[in-house]
């Protein structure tokens, strides 16, 4: 499972292969952050291997030092292309963004992209840092949280970045079918995967009408459809 992080050479691919390398995701089928990449690759129409690390299975596979030598966090996703080992969610959908264009996953204008990143990172730096995997093991085993309020937490934290988030695309003339405009972005990436988080916990997702209506467009392509969690080749057969 070792890889290094070597060149693995920057030439643009044009959206149908693997660019300079073959594209292997390592990723867990419910991990939010890597069904983000799953669905930036599968907009790009890249060709992609799954690597499953369970996180659970025998403490979580992503502690075992092989998978600890491609990224030293312990956490999915990793995505690597050739040589290269790629981290962070957010970094490895731009580096896709950047080795193959077409369709773009950010918008033309600094402006735009500017206000799509910062809907990007409501997700997957405020929301999704609170209430993922790592932070739940923590205040359960560290501190003796139980389940009923472990849950209240997991649904306070979601209910309040979707307050915002709704607000930031109810009072915005940007947006449109997604989050920015009329094709969909790095934000809306991260909203359906934290969305599907938010129906895990029991949020009510009445209270966020734009957000669910996003997410029902997105759902409606194939290449958003493609990455759910119960689709991936490590999903429980249930």
């Amino acid at each position: 499972m070792a890889g290094t992080d070597g060149e693995a050479g920057e030439g643009n691919g044009n959206g149908n292969g693997n660019g300079n390398g073959a594209l292997c995701l390592h990723s867990y089928w419910r991990s939010s952050a890597a069904y983000r990449v799953r669905i930036g690759l599968n907009l790009k129409g890249l060709k992609y291997d799954i690597a499953p690390v369970h996180l659970v299975r025998g403490g979580g596979e992503q502690h075992a030092p092989d998978f600890a030598a491609i990224n030293p966090q312990e956490l999915v996703p990793v995505l690597q292309h050739g040589h290269r080992n790629l981290r962070q969610s957010l970094a490895i959908l731009e580096y896709l963004d950047e080795m193959w264009p077409e369709p773009p996953l950010l918008p033309a204008t600094a402006r735009d992209r500017a206000r799509v990143r910062a809907l990007a990172q409501v997700v997957a730096c405020d929301i999704h840092p609170l209430n993922n995997l790592r932070v739940l093991q923590y205040l359960e085993q560290d501190w003796g949280v139980p389940q009923p309020e472990r849950e209240v937490w997991v649904k306070h934290w979601i209910q309040s970045g979707f307050r915002a988030f709704e607000a930031l695309l109810v009072d915005n003339p940007s947006t449109g079918e997604f989050c920015d405009g009329h094709q969909p972005t790095i934000a809306d990436c991260c909203l359906v995967p934290q969305v599907y988080n938010a129906r895990r916990f029991g949020v009510d997702m009445s209270a966020y009408p734009a957000i669910t209506r996003i997410e029902e467009r997105c759902l409606a392509l194939p290449a958003f459809d493609a990455a759910r969690p119960e689709r991936q080749p490590d999903a429980p057969a249930s």
